[in-house]
């Protein structure tokens, strides 16, 4: 039984990390839009930071895989083997997030100026790392 206290607990753990991943999104919106001048509206940056916080509210955190009870004894023999998809999706996409925005803040304050195709790896990995947060924590509370 959860009680009020842990419920506020995890729901401030939750926002705190959406914000962290509309921060992450606000970097690469930046770091991006220097390379390109068509992406520095605010449509683009907020689209970024919305698409951060998703990934990173659903993404992290995931529900655990359903449990199997046999003889009223919970039982995992039906995961023995088997990789957990919404686990592993969270995982490298949390990754892949965290990693292309730390690359983007290292860019930003070292002051450097990259070749355009490292910008849009960077804005690739991003993208890709956040839409695989948002599938796994869909997936993993669609399964509950």
């Amino acid at each position: 039984m959860q009680t009020r206290v842990r419920k506020v607990a995890h729901v401030l753990e939750r926002l705190g990390l959406a914000m962290a991943g509309a921060a992450s999104g606000l970097f690469v919106a930046a770091l991006v839009g220097t390379s390109h001048a068509a992406l520095t509206n605010q449509a683009f940056l907020l689209l970024m930071m919305i698409g951060g916080a998703l990934g990173f509210y659903l993404g992290i955190d995931t529900p655990p895989r359903p449990v199997t009870v046999s003889n009223g004894q919970p039982t995992d023999d039906a995961w023995v083997g088997k990789v957990d998809t919404p686990e592993l999706l969270g995982a490298l996409g949390t990754f892949l997030a965290a990693f292309s925005a730390f690359a983007c803040v290292g860019v930003i304050v070292l002051r450097h100026d990259p070749h355009v195709a490292w910008i849009w790896m960077i804005m690739a990995g991003w993208v890709v790392g956040v839409a695989m947060q948002i599938t796994a924590g869909t997936i993993a509370r669609l399964r509950r």
